[in-house]
């Protein structure tokens, strides 16, 4: 038996979201349903911002980037969640559990900075609109957009680096329903507080430095809106950055829970929620909450539809 544990895990076992069989076919139809939207909702994002040159923009620009983003970071967990739901032994290697750690971060990282960039964005064209299209050039919007992809990969070359250099022998059942590092820590047969401290320096990088940028834009946005005479600018501009706000406060609100706090040795099911609230539902939200708000894309789909 002490040899046993001593050898190093090739396989990692689940326990899901719910052991209940019937409860298990209801959540695999639920998850169905959010992820086609999701896939359905960003694929469709990304063909019309592509197809129409009238959203060929900064704005739609990183909109685009944020649907194929959302499209990885759904894609990276629903399937396997989905596979789970149907069978009874819920397995992933070690390998897959490592891939999976890294597109989630990889993703994830970097729509936190998009979301950052789009609010840099807004501040521009609302705080310095004589000045828009001279400081948000193509070439500017396409160095942000690199720079976003860039510190999301920063961010997840060096979570995982820590997370997967760790020894993990003996225990390999997780109490979650998919591998991301604050869940694997503590299967970890190690001390992990340098760990720890990496993850939330990393959280800091990629969650806190966007939302104190996001803050500050969005103080200048107000400021700026207070002092419009025009009614209809006002509702303009509350109207386009209302939509980018509350995907800011669905994302961040989750992600920092499950990132920015201590490292519980217990996975409650509260925290199983946050982690199906960004991991899957706010994917599905976010081209509904960007599209159902604005008429440029509306106005993109029928001239698409009409071809």
């Amino acid at each position: 038996m002490g040899e046993e544990n001593q050898t190093s895990v090739t396989e990692f076992i689940f326990l899901g979201l719910s052991q209940d069989p019937h409860t298990q076919v209801l959540l695999f139809f639920l998850f169905l349903i959010i992820y086609l939207l999701t896939l359905l909702g960003n694929l469709l994002m990304v063909v019309l911002i592509h197809m129409d040159s009238r959203l060929h923009t900064p704005m739609y620009f990183f909109l685009r980037n944020l649907s194929f983003a959302d499209l990885c970071f759904s894609t990276t967990t629903v399937p396997q969640v989905l596979v789970h739901f149907l069978v009874r032994r819920k397995t992933i290697s070690f390998a897959g559990c490592s891939m999976q750690i890294i597109v989630l971060l990889l993703t994830g990282g970097t729509e936190c900075a998009l979301l950052a960039v789009m609010s840099y964005d807004r501040y521009v064209a609302v705080c310095k609109p004589l000045h828009y299209s001279t400081i948000m050039t193509h070439w500017a919007c396409v160095r942000l957009a690199v720079g976003s992809w860039a510190s999301g990969a920063f961010v997840s070359l060096v979570d995982t680096t820590f997370t997967l250099r760790l020894p993990y022998r003996g225990n390999n059942i997780i109490n979650h329903f998919f591998c991301e590092p604050p869940v694997l820590l503590k299967l970890a047969s190690a001390d992990t507080y340098s760990t720890e401290m990496a993850i939330f320096a990393m959280g800091v990088v990629i969650l806190l430095a966007p939302v104190s940028l996001i803050l500050v834009s969005y103080w200048n946005i107000i400021c700026t809106v207070i002092q419009m005479h025009s009614g209809e600018g006002r509702l303009k501009v509350f109207s386009t950055c209302g939509s980018h706000l509350m995907v800011v406060v669905l994302f961040y609100g989750s992600a920092i829970f499950a990132y920015m706090r201590p490292n519980s040795k217990l996975m409650n099911e509260r925290d199983k929620m946050i982690s199906v609230f960004y991991s899957a539902v706010t994917p599905m939200l976010n081209p509904i909450i960007y599209s159902l708000r604005n008429r440029d894309v509306k106005g993109a789909f029928r001239r698409v539809t009409a071809k």
